[in-house]
């Protein structure tokens, strides 16, 4: 027996996906459109007849130092973001699957950061791993400036990778878990008895089986890293792009080029190459990484 819906017309299914469909047109399609127009024509800031430039948008971002510089700040941000994650994500799932006593809290406490906005984290983080008052201080006090994320780039991306991987450790780690938990247990249990120790089963026996995961989790944690909503927070609200453009991540400078610098052409050229920049990752990674996984 069909238990399907049939509909004998055509224009009540219609009907009813129409709200759907006017919030997919004009929150995806519609901005994604204007964003294709103004990366070719020189739109005014506060209205008016726009005029085309062409490739012009493009030369201009291209010719910027800063904009490459962001390009590189990106990659060492989103794949050191990435591998941080997935690997805390998979400790901590390797340490809950062994089902120790008293490990069925740690579920929830391991998930609870990621229900924590980026901003907040970031906020956070910031007065936390401050260099004068934060968990730092006495190191800085025993080694002058050995931590100061406001004078030096380089530490300041690593608090920003640091909120990052805290913040999206326990995303991972729920994929991971429930990875684990689909390997049988008698492979586990039969590798115990020869003898086997929690880190040789890990490497051996269970990280291989979890190879669509991780990869999955790759894809999903690079395109977070580049775009996502959390990167944007978390930089805004820790670093603010400094200091010297030590973390002037693409996104964020997407953002500011539009909304502080009023510069819609330009912002909309960057997020085509963003877009492109981050297709060619996902291609790499599903041209050459996959090959590497096995679903069976």
């Amino acid at each position: 027996m069909d238990k399907r819906a049939a509909f004998r017309s055509w224009w009540l299914p219609s009907l009813f996906a129409l709200p759907q469909i006017i919030l997919i047109l004009l929150f995806f399609y519609w901005p994604a459109v204007a964003v294709l127009r103004w990366a070719f024509t020189l739109e005014p800031p506060f209205g008016g007849a726009a005029e085309f430039v062409g490739l012009a948008n493009f030369q201009e971002v291209f010719a910027d130092p800063l904009y490459w510089n962001s390009v590189g700040v990106s990659l060492a941000f989103a794949l050191c973001g990435t591998l941080a994650t997935i690997f805390i994500g998979l400790v901590l799932a390797l340490a809950v699957d062994r089902q120790l006593p008293g490990s069925a809290p740690f579920r929830f406490l391991y998930i609870l950061p990621y229900a924590i906005a980026g901003p907040a984290a970031g906020m956070a983080f910031r007065f936390i791993l401050s260099p004068e008052r934060g968990l730092m201080a006495s190191v800085n006090a025993a080694f002058p400036d050995f931590w100061n994320p406001a004078k030096y780039g380089s530490h300041a991306l690593i608090l920003v990778i640091v909120v990052f991987a805290w913040k999206w450790a326990g995303y991972t780690f729920i994929f991971l878990l429930a990875g684990l938990q689909s390997v049988p247990r008698s492979l586990i249990e039969a590798a115990a008895m020869d003898g086997c120790g929690p880190i040789r089963r890990a490497v051996d026996l269970q990280i291989p089986l979890l190879a669509p995961t991780l990869f999955f989790l790759l894809v999903i944690m690079m395109t977070e890293g580049f775009v996502g909503a959390d990167t944007y927070g978390i930089v805004a609200r820790t670093t603010d792009g400094g200091p010297n453009h030590g973390t002037d991540v693409m996104v964020y400078r997407i953002v500011e080029e539009a909304f502080r610098g009023l510069n819609y052409s330009g912002a909309s050229a960057q997020s085509l190459v963003l877009i492109g920049l981050i297709m060619i990752f996902t291609f790499i990674q599903f041209r050459f990484i996959e090959r590497q996984v096995h679903y069976k």
